[in-house]
């Protein structure tokens, strides 16, 4: 029996390819660094962004000065760039979403969020309308250590105080998250349903046939009955 649903949040509850977007070629754009090189750069300190090591303006000042472009006028530019990206993302959750949630708590089902995310983006998060509705919220920000870390899972089994085999995990599958729940005892399902809105280069997880899918939130009650 499923008593406890646990979330991704980024292409799962809502998406970062909704009004203005704003990612890495676009920050080469608008401050003059080689986009092959700044893309290099950048994913070389993405774990570090994600686990609290650097902010976003530290990771954005540690790439340009690798680049020899840094200036605080560029961090500046980037990261409220970022900022206006993500306003629009969270303006815009999808009423789908938070029905979902609505919808579980009134079931008496758990709400977990497990997430790889800047320091920007948990901010956003921690302010979203989507974030009362979780029992447990395990920011990679905030505990240090993200996805696919085995004691991710295992930290939000303890704190929502069930059985690894009680909890759905619903992600897009990106990070190799759908794996990890798999191996923690859980039930994975992909969700799908934002899966057309990527664009390059920004290629989304692909359709894993290991997995259960889901094409719209509201197939996520069906998957909680199946088990």
């Amino acid at each position: 029996m499923i008593k406890a649903v646990i979330f991704d949040m980024f292409e799962t509850l809502v998406t970062l390819f909704e009004g203005r977007t704003y990612f890495g070629e676009d920050i080469s754009a608008d401050t003059g660094a080689d986009p092959i090189a700044f893309r290099r750069e950048w994913q070389a300190i993405e774990r570090d962004r994600s686990i609290g090591t650097y902010t976003i303006e530290e990771g954005l000042e540690v790439v340009f000065k690798r680049l020899g472009i840094y200036s605080e006028e560029k961090v500046k530019l980037a990261a409220s760039k970022r900022w206006e990206a993500l306003e629009d993302t969270f303006s815009a959750i999808p009423e789908d979403s938070i029905s979902l949630l609505k919808d579980l708590k009134e079931k008496g089902i758990k709400i977990g969020l497990i997430t790889n995310t800047f320091s920007d983006e948990r901010d956003f998060i921690r302010k979203s309308p989507l974030f009362p509705y979780f029992d447990v919220a395990l920011i990679s920000y905030e505990q240090g250590i993200c996805k696919p870390d085995k004691e991710l899972f295992r930290r939000m089994i303890g704190r929502l105080g069930v059985k690894p085999g009680e909890c759905l995990y619903v992600g897009d599958g990106g990070s190799k998250e759908l794996y990890a729940a798999l191996e923690a005892g859980m039930h994975p399902v992909q969700c799908t349903w934002f899966h057309e809105r990527a664009f390059e280069p920004h290629i989304p997880c692909p359709i894993l046939d290991d997995f259960d899918h889901a094409a719209y939130p509201c197939e996520i009650l069906d998957h909680i009955y199946e088990k």
